[in-house]
């Protein structure tokens, strides 16, 4: 399959639309507040935001937060952003606000897919996950409001210590609801994350493989953000397999398919609240301002998205990696955890051929 080439622009751009949320989540990168922040971006700062991303050639465009139903002119910027060709996702919060007039409202807008986030298969793990009693509950009432007016559905999910052993059951009770993906995000330690509550490298391998034994046999779509190395897996899985006996859906995967490689920086932007332009929101060095800057501009030219671009110049063994064309590791999670974003994956326990080939010394390399 012929890759999508990501130097020119996103195949991705994520807007927070504000910091406000009524949550206050264990993992929240953006350490969301009730309140709403006096320096966002105002309702023409966002058309014009909404403007420079049409000229991106075409992202997916996401409206997050906080909690974009925090936005009083949401009703706004959605039909706006339709009417300049973009494809429209959002991720609300699990509260009271997202009523079944409202999904309705967003369903005639415009919106192409509602992404809910559910991190346990119970109300007594995803609540305490999200720290206000009743967000599964209204998450749950969400996803059956969507389905009434035929609205697609996205799942996000949380890994980490809190609910690692929950897995099997939050991917049981998403089969039983019409999904088109499960998107299973792994806890960057930036925000309110705490690198405590992240899981072992080990524990990343045992999930991984999970997730590709679900994804040969349930009826959604499959993706992991902050994990790139699942499209190593993914990958050895394949080649593992005789030609005639790989399935076509693991053939089609989007993660080692067209759109493999997707990283920080790489395919990928995010411009904060305040439109502050960033490789990613757990990558929190800023490369402009879209008040200042031109989007497509720092996307392509700034040294910051180059260097997240140029595999060659990853370091320790994900530089080594044969696999770092469609992976190189969460550049967000080496910043976090390393304090450089060009370091090697910290949670991956892989060990490419060219640092096994080192450790064992120069004789290994003749043999």
């Amino acid at each position: 399959m012929q890759r999508l080439n990501f130097q020119q622009n996103p195949y991705i751009a994520i807007w927070e639309t504000t910091r406000a949320c009524d949550l206050a989540c264990l993992h929240c990168r953006a350490e969301a507040i009730q309140w709403r922040h006096p320096l966002e971006l105002t309702t023409r700062e966002s058309f014009q935001l909404i403007d420079q991303i049409s000229q991106c050639g075409n992202p997916l465009f996401v409206l997050t937060g906080g909690d974009p139903m925090k936005r009083t002119d949401l009703f706004e910027l959605i039909p706006y952003a339709v009417q300049k060709g973009l494809r429209v996702a959002m991720t609300p919060s699990g509260t009271p606000l997202m009523t079944r007039p409202v999904v309705t409202h967003l369903k005639q807008a415009g919106l192409s897919r509602l992404a809910v986030s559910l991190d346990g298969a119970t109300a007594e793990i995803h609540d305490r996950f999200r720290q206000v009693s009743g967000s599964y509950s209204w998450t749950m009432n969400c996803i059956d409001y969507a389905h009434e007016v035929n609205l697609p559905v996205q799942i996000n999910t949380t890994v980490s210590r809190h609910n690692l052993g929950d897995l099997q059951a939050i991917a049981d009770l998403l089969i039983t609801k019409t999904i088109t993906l499960w998107s299973v995000f792994f806890l960057v330690p930036t925000g309110r994350g705490r690198a405590e509550d992240e899981v072992s490298a080990d524990d990343y391998e045992h999930v991984f493989q999970f997730l590709v034994d679900l994804y040969l046999k349930a009826p959604f779509d499959i993706k992991t953000t902050a994990a790139p190395h699942y499209r190593r897996v993914l990958l050895q899985r394949l080649k593992e397999m005789p030609a005639h006996l790989r399935p076509q859906k693991l053939l089609q995967a989007g993660p080692i398919g067209r759109a493999a490689g997707i990283n920080e920086g790489r395919g990928f932007l995010f411009v904060s609240h305040t439109g502050d332009i960033y490789p990613s929101g757990f990558l929190p060095i800023s490369a402009g301002n879209v008040r200042k800057d031109s989007l497509i501009d720092i996307y392509r030219d700034s040294p910051l998205f180059q260097d997240l671009r140029d595999t060659s110049k990853l370091k320790g063994k994900c530089g080594d990696c044969e696999f770092k064309e469609i992976c190189s590791g969460s550049r967000a999670r080496a910043y976090a955890m390393t304090g450089d974003y060009l370091a090697e994956e910290p949670l991956c326990g892989y060990i490419p051929r060219k640092t096994q080939i080192r450790a064992a010394g120069p004789a290994a390399g003749h043999s």
